[in-house]
């Protein structure tokens, strides 16, 4: 038996795949990279708690540095070292997102109910992106 398994599509053409014969134990590891569209909710969601947060696997990416902007512009002390992001959501002394930091991405609006979740009130434009 013979099971094809796509690995991504990319515009209809197949990226690559892996053929796995049957009857033999697969055995192996690989890593998996940081996903912007699960950082990005797991971020917004370190304001609810009002705590410290530590986040493995954070992606590299321009959405992601646009969040830690808008995460800091709140008050959130944050600090990143390769992979790993540590945010402090405690001091967080403003309920106004900054409009310029917003319309630089459409998945700020995500905050939206972190903040109301925490805070009751938001201040945040309409976003861009």
């Amino acid at each position: 038996m013979e099971i094809y398994v796509n690995i991504g599509i990319l515009g209809g053409a197949i990226m690559g795949k892996i053929i796995i014969n049957g009857g033999n134990k697969l055995t192996g590891e690989t890593s998996v990279s940081g996903a912007k569209n699960a950082i990005l909710p797991i971020l917004a969601a370190t304001v609810i708690g009002g705590n410290e947060s530590t986040i493995f696997n954070v992606p590299d990416l321009r959405d992601v540095k646009v969040m830690e902007k808008i995460l800091t512009s709140l008050g959130c002390k944050i600090r990143r070292i390769d992979k790993m992001m540590w945010v402090d959501s405690k001091p967080i002394d403003n309920i106004k997102i900054p409009e310029e930091l917003v319309r630089e991405m459409r998945s700020s609006i995500i905050l939206m109910g972190a903040m109301l979740s925490r805070f009751g009130e938001v201040v945040i434009s309409y976003p861009g992106g």
